[in-house]
């Protein structure tokens, strides 16, 4: 029988988030997930694939906004739920759903599309580049102080209920979505995915917390955590798990750090997804007992080069003929001279000669300025075609901030 891929029915929907559950081992999310979700995911943004009246594969796209170097927020089609069950595995079924996914992202006009994966080794494949890195941490807070900034005790800090701080919380981090590349411009409804806080998910520890920080009464930051308390020998020892953490200047977040760091009876601060140049990293006393460890976060798609260069701005003036490879998206294949400096950039067809030759992807790596050009032809992923062009490129893409995504979807 052949399979059938279509647009989702919302009448059907039931049937495509079983199926991606199953995809993903079986386990089904707590109710008050699968309600955000219900409420998140667009039916029209969504394929379905059935082997007769059976869903057997899926995944969607979000019509997000997101931050690119230079300080634009541009539109970025977030890729989320692709699934396959293992019955259906081997057939090519993932391939077609990405490539109808492109196709329909192309005639919406989305120049960009991003994702987390769950298996980072399947989306290369489908032209998806590592863009973005994650900074994780385990804190001995016993063994480790913070030397804070000056301005830091003039931050005073409030406790609140999580719900009750959530609007003030969500315009604050709106202000600070287009001063770091890789960050997502929250729509009408994510504030309830970011502190979705099921019992089932806590794994013992407290439900979400959260303070504020204040200063002059004006809110410039914040932090949203949980507590696990473990009773041993020796006496009670807790361990937080930052899960959010705001501020618009480096003595707020030293404020914050600092809260986090002394809470009684924790000595342990476990912190999941910071950016690479999180600043806590240089405030600490020993950076050795922080546990720190990196792994990949965005993966970033141009689905058309031409737009998605020319969206941002970059730290040097740069002139470049790229030769693109693009085998999945074939109407992005050739040469594109790209002109920009830190005031715009222009991105157009031309018959010059290639002064780099790189595919996609790794225009996709490159493209938010946390991983550079150079450090990619390095690794054999870019050739130089002209002398200087690897440096004036690379050192033209690289931002002044790393990039970051904040939370996945």
């Amino acid at each position: 029988m052949t399979m059938e891929f279509r647009v989702l029915d919302p009448a059907e929907w039931d049937q495509w988030y079983a199926a991606l559950m199953v995809a993903f081992g079986g386990i089904s999310d707590a109710p008050d997930e699968v309600d955000v979700w219900r409420e998140l995911i667009d039916p029209e943004r969504t394929i379905a694939v059935w082997d007769g009246d059976q869903c057997v594969a899926g995944t969607s796209t979000f019509p997000f906004r997101l931050s690119v170097p230079g300080g634009a927020v541009v539109p970025a089609a977030g890729v989320t739920g692709v699934g396959v069950m293992g019955t259906h595995r081997r057939r090519g079924v993932l391939t077609s759903m990405m490539r109808r996914q492109l196709d329909d992202l192309r005639e919406r006009g989305e120049a960009l599309a991003v994702l987390t994966a769950s298996e980072p080794a399947i989306y290369g494949r489908f032209g998806y580049g590592i863009g973005t890195m994650a900074l994780s941490a385990e804190v001995d807070t016993t063994r480790v102080r913070l030397d804070v900034p000056p301005g830091t005790d003039e931050v005073r800090l409030r406790y609140v209920k999580t719900a009750e701080s959530l609007a003030a919380c969500e315009e604050l981090y709106a202000r600070l979505v287009p001063g770091r590349p890789g960050m997502l411009a929250r729509r009408p409804g994510w504030d309830r995915f970011t502190t979705l806080d099921p019992v089932a998910y806590r794994d013992g520890a407290s439900p979400l917390q959260c303070v504020l920080a204040e200063r002059d009464g004006q809110l410039v930051g914040y932090a949203r955590y949980r507590i696990a308390m473990a009773s041993e020998p020796t006496g009670v020892n807790g361990t937080v798990t930052l899960q959010d953490l705001e501020a618009v200047d480096p003595a707020t977040a030293a404020a914050l750090w600092r809260y986090l760091f002394g809470l009684d009876l924790t000595n342990t601060l476990k912190v999941k997804s910071r950016p690479v140049d999180d600043l806590f990293q240089h405030l600490v006393s020993d950076v050795r007992r922080c546990g720190l460890r990196l792994r990949d976060s965005l993966h970033v798609r141009l689905v058309e080069v031409g737009a998605a260069l020319e969206a941002r701005t970059y730290t040097a003036p740069v002139d470049v003929v790229f030769e693109v490879e693009d085998a999945f998206c074939p109407w992005n294949a050739g040469r594109w001279r790209l002109t920009g400096d830190a005031k715009g950039a222009s991105c157009v067809r031309t018959e010059d000669p290639a002064e780099l030759a790189l595919s996609v992807r790794e225009l996709g790596s490159a493209y938010l300025g946390g991983v550079t050009l150079a450090s990619l032809a390095a690794a054999g992923r870019v050739r130089e075609l002209r002398q200087g062009a690897l440096a004036e490129a690379s050192t033209a893409f690289a931002g002044v901030l790393a990039p970051w995504l904040p939370h996945g979807f």
